[in-house]
């Protein structure tokens, strides 16, 4: 009879220690996971387009052909994907330093980056930082709505500037609103040759 008494304790004990195993395996497991970034910061010298900014995540490159005043040109970016945001940068390569096709290629920007989400070209001016000191004159937008085909809800920061023959287009495109640190470290990291 001491037996049978003996076995449920027992058994009521191990379960208990099981328990207590998995609760910590759990907790150690949310831990590391916590630890592993999502945000791997580095930063970025792009020396052939005239910038550095921290992006948080190994960069990828592509180009594409745009329409701008009538004229085509090339527009370049950097790309990285973190969390639920792509981090980006790019550059439009202008002919020549004219004021006129700088306003022309921040409009196409603008209105571009409104449209892809539905929103009004809302923006103020900013100023964007020289790496070698001293500011230049810039646009910065923050929009919400939907994009694409599924009409998922996107929020855009972005930073918009001409300089000499570049004019840079620096965004967020993001699936949910972004903790302002994440948003910060990006845009206080542009910064032009």
């Amino acid at each position: 009879m001491g037996r049978r008494a003996v076995a449920p304790v027992s058994r009521l004990r191990r379960a208990r220690a099981a328990l207590g195993t998995a609760v910590c395996a759990l907790a150690l497991g949310g831990a590391l996971t916590a630890c592993s970034p999502t945000f791997d910061w580095r930063t970025v010298m792009n020396n052939d387009n005239g910038y550095t900014v921290d992006l948080p995540a190994k960069p990828g490159n592509d180009q594409r052909p745009v329409q701008i005043a009538g004229q085509p040109m090339q527009m370049a970016m950097q790309t990285a994907e973190a969390g639920d945001a792509v981090f980006a940068v790019g550059t439009v390569m202008l002919p020549n330093d004219d004021p006129q096709i700088q306003r022309a290629a921040l409009e196409f920007l603008r209105t571009g980056l409104a449209r892809n989400v539905g929103a009004a070209p809302d923006a103020h001016a900013v100023q964007i930082p020289l790496a070698a000191g001293g500011q230049v004159p810039g646009l910065e937008m923050k929009l919400s709505g939907e994009a694409g085909s599924q009409h998922e809800a996107r929020t855009v920061y972005a930073r918009l500037v001409a300089r000499g023959r570049h004019v840079y287009q620096a965004a967020i495109i993001a699936a949910k609103p972004l903790p302002q640190e994440q948003i910060d470290q990006f845009f206080s990291s542009f910064q032009l040759y």
